[in-house]
């Protein structure tokens, strides 16, 4: 994506801002049509505070040893040693953003879930009991939805197992049973080559304000888009507003917010992107990170890991009548799409491939 303006580059990290149109045409992760509107894709914003070096004290490697930042292992907000037993709560508090687990070990069930000082915990789905992913939380997408992906999604592809939600693309034929070979891209595909799944809390789980955190594993072989994201409860895309806490596709890993424009299905994106050659390559892969947002009435901060990757004023990201998306409650999405308009061609890919959840809580302020 070519951004219509840049501002500068920290960190490595590209700056566009929420006041700015992206360049790029397309669908969006919104589920709007896919003319018209712009592509969700990573011209990204500066962040991270000046001075602070990815990795801690040490390099960008997640190998590398330190305090913080991308270093494998370090425990900024790591969940709490003592407290209860089981699915509890610590009052030990660990700083906003702050890294929980970053490391290659599976699910943390039966440990302390640590809360961060002021606020309680209010949800969270720790993906304990093995099966279908709860009801009373997650509802599921099917079939073409956007983005002209390649994946049909199903629920099948999504189960809890071994305290992990895992949601498996696969390398299977799915015939479209809305086939009509004319109109749009969802009706002129015979067959999807790939299935997926994708889940989301729309009408069971909202949420306006919090510190937002999940501990998941990433696929990132080629044509993977992953992406833990919100959308706003009232409005019609974008202007309901799009947060989108955890993105990767083409070896980038985003972190975005998006607001309405004056023109229908465009929004304005303010997006930070980090490569993932710089964060370790396959060594990010294999292990599991903690992505986490702080969200109240003046900012949005994004952040991987303890480091914060993007911050967003409010103030900043209006609609174009001037109404703020972000002043609403917001339901939370958790999808692995395949190809499209910006994932990449997953033709040489090995499959399956996994996207695998430890946890997904939400805290707010007492």
């Amino acid at each position: 994506m070519k951004p219509t303006s840049i501002a500068g580059v920290v960190l490595g990290f590209w700056f566009l801002g929420c006041g700015s149109s992206s360049a790029e045409t397309g669908g969006s992760r919104g589920g709007e049509p896919s003319s018209g509107g712009t592509s969700k894709s990573g011209a990204g914003a500066a962040s991270g505070e000046t001075g602070t070096q990815l990795g801690g004290a040490g390099s960008a490697s997640p190998s590398s040893s330190g305090t913080g930042g991308w270093a494998a292992g370090a425990s900024n907000g790591a969940a709490a040693s003592g407290g209860t037993s089981g699915v509890g709560t610590s009052g030990a508090g660990a700083a906003l953003g702050g890294l929980s687990n970053a490391d290659g070990n599976g699910g943390t069930g039966g440990e302390a879930i640590t809360t961060p000082a002021g606020y309680k915990l209010v949800w969270h789905d720790e993906f304990d009991v093995d099966g279908a992913p709860d009801p009373k939380n997650w509802k599921f997408e099917k079939g073409f939805v956007r983005n002209e992906e390649d994946q049909w999604y199903q629920a099948a592809n999504a189960s809890v197992q071994g305290g992990l939600l895992v949601l498996e693309a696969r390398l299977e034929t799915v015939q479209n049973p809305n086939y009509t070979g004319t109109g749009d891209w969802k009706t002129t595909r015979k067959t999807a080559e790939y299935t997926s799944s994708s889940i989301n809390t729309s009408g069971l789980q909202s949420f306006q304000y919090g510190h937002f955190e999940m501990r998941a594993r990433i696929p990132t072989d080629a044509g993977m888009w992953p992406a833990w994201w919100t959308l706003g409860e009232s409005g019609e895309w974008p202007s309901n507003g799009e947060i989108d806490i955890m993105e990767y596709y083409q070896g980038k890993v985003l972190a975005n917010v998006a607001c309405g424009t004056a023109t229908r299905y465009q929004a304005k994106w303010d997006s930070a992107t980090q490569q993932l050659s710089a964060l370790g390559g396959a060594a990010f892969t294999s292990q599991f990170h903690v992505w986490t947002m702080d969200w109240d009435d003046q900012n949005i901060i994004l952040s991987l890991d303890g480091t914060q990757m993007n911050t967003t004023a409010l103030s900043a990201a209006l609609n174009a009548d001037g109404t703020s998306p972000f002043k609403q409650k917001d339901y939370l999405l958790l999808n692995l799409a395949l190809g499209g308009q910006n994932g990449g061609d997953p033709s040489k890919t090995t499959f399956p491939q996994r996207y695998e959840v430890d946890y997904v809580r939400v805290f707010q302020k007492q």
